[in-house]
């Protein structure tokens, strides 16, 4: 087996062992993306000589005696968290060209540590899409089906540890972009409880749904990076000063007795039927594991994506005014400062973060405000109590994570509204500021990854990942890999 199929904790054992360097996981990582990335566009930079000097630092660490979990494992970032030096673009013209002169907070702990940064993925412009196709650059392909979406916004992170062009990546998640990514390419993907991560050098979407998490192969490896990245930090106000536990000793814990809750809620006309099969026959899994399955309600679902789509966007109209062309990334031509400004945002931006900034324009605007922002927030509040009280009997909640598996190219990229419906399981949990977890739990008779969705009590992943990695030891689905 080549290195590049291997995990992060497989490989921490022939690293400390000596029995491999840093050097020749990141010859095979990058062997298997020269050979695969003209078909998946996983990246949108490859700094490999940079990539080749971290792994020689990381070697040196190794001799040193005084490794971490992720000395010397080549990782890669979503190309909207600041890397000092090396090109962030959030997939947009805007910021085509833009080079941080800082380090996100996220990817600082794990330079901490050592890691190899393998390079910076696609995803959808300022992470607003369901399927990587509205990146400025390329349209990132599913490595199960190279006709078909690896989900989105962070498509390119999930289609990397997919096609193995990768050990593991950093996604972030603001309504789904974690989760659903992972289910449509059958692989981990872990959305932390709000502000359990940084947000310091993420570039903001929404920030008050926003949340940076690891994309992996296996819970293993969900909980290792997630170990390295969680944290309070003073320079982002909404980062919480709690406890964090090591989420590796929640594996391999008994699940006897433990309560999850089956909200019939999302179990709806019009899903998949083998996503609702593959997710009923995980539930059974589960139970003959020892989980007590219990009915819950969550009677609000059907106002998340609506409540959502006002939310995220009045947020997203705020945190890209400052994108006028005047301090950093793309400026247009102008026959003065108020034609550079708007010849700048329409020929800087794809059509459908337009389309996003005048809808939450819109919401915030005068005579609207009351009918729609603040509404909005206030079934935001009733969405969060529903996940309160359902969470006062039973320990866990369990539902699918996308109604479909992976859509083909181009079937939705024109009509946004069906775009939107693809995130109709994950968005509730952004909203709550909830923990969840998407692992592989089926496959479609075409081929096409099936996930599970887990969803915990806040900063309760522990009993997440004890669930998650429970399910998937007594299952295959998660050694399957793509062949392409």
């Amino acid at each position: 087996m080549k290195l590049n199929e291997l995990t992060i904790h497989e490989l921490r054992k022939l690293l400390d062992n000596r029995e491999i360097s840093p050097s020749d996981i990141l010859s095979d990582v990058y062997n298997r993306a020269d050979v695969v990335e003209e078909s998946i566009k996983a990246y949108i930079s490859i700094p490999k000589d940079n990539a080749a000097k971290m792994a020689q630092d990381a070697a040196a660490i190794i001799a040193s005696g005084r490794p971490n979990l992720l000395t010397g494992i080549p990782i890669a970032v979503k190309d909207n968290m600041c890397t000092k030096g090396i090109r962030t673009t959030c997939g947009s013209k805007m910021l085509a060209n833009f080079i941080p002169t800082y380090e996100s907070t996220a990817t600082s702990k794990m330079l901490r540590q050592g890691y190899v940064m393998t390079g910076k993925l696609n995803m959808d412009e300022f992470a607003m899409g369901s399927s990587t196709e509205n990146s400025a650059f390329h349209t990132t392909k599913n490595p199960w089906n190279i006709e078909c979406v690896p989900g989105g916004s962070s498509g390119g992170s999930a289609a990397a540890v997919a096609a193995d062009e990768c050990i593991a990546a950093l996604g972030s998640d603001t309504g789904g972009s974690i989760r659903q990514p992972a289910s449509l390419c059958g692989v981990v993907g872990m959305k932390p409880t709000y502000g359990l991560v940084s947000r310091y050098g993420l570039v903001a979407f929404a920030s008050s749904l926003d949340q940076i998490g690891p994309l992996t192969k296996d819970v293993t490896d969900s909980a290792i990076l997630l170990n390295a990245i969680a944290g309070h930090d003073p320079l982002d106000s909404t980062s919480a000063p709690v406890h964090v536990p090591d989420f590796t000793e929640s594996l391999g814990k008994d699940i006897k007795g433990m309560k999850i809750g089956i909200p019939g809620e999302y179990f709806i006309d019009g899903m998949d039927k083998e996503v609702e099969a593959s997710v009923k026959e995980a539930i059974s899994k589960l139970e003959s594991l020892g989980a007590v399955p219990v009915e819950v309600s969550l009677p609000h679902t059907g106002f998340a994506v609506a409540t959502y789509y006002l939310l995220a966007t009045s947020e997203a109209s705020s945190n890209l005014a400052r994108y006028d062309g005047v301090r950093y990334g793309f400026r247009a031509q102008g026959k003065d400062l108020i034609d550079m400004y708007m010849n700048t945002r329409a020929q800087g931006f794809g059509p459908e973060v337009k389309r996003r900034i005048m809808l939450g324009t819109y919401a915030l605007s005068a005579g609207y405000y009351d009918a729609y922002y603040k509404k909005a927030q206030q079934v935001r509040t009733l969405i969060k109590q529903d996940f309160d009280k359902a969470f006062q009997s039973v320990d866990i909640i369990v539902t699918p994570t996308a109604p479909t598996p992976a859509f083909r190219v181009g079937e939705k990229s024109t009509d946004p509204l069906q775009m939107y419906l693809s995130d109709i399981f994950t968005i509730s949990v952004n909203l709550a500021g909830v923990p969840a977890i998407s692992l592989p739990c089926g496959f479609s008779s075409s081929g096409l990854p099936i996930g599970l969705q887990i969803i915990g009590k806040h900063f309760d992943e522990s009993s997440i990942f004890s669930a998650a990695y429970a399910f998937e030891q007594s299952t295959e689905w998660h050694k399957r890999r793509p062949q392409i």
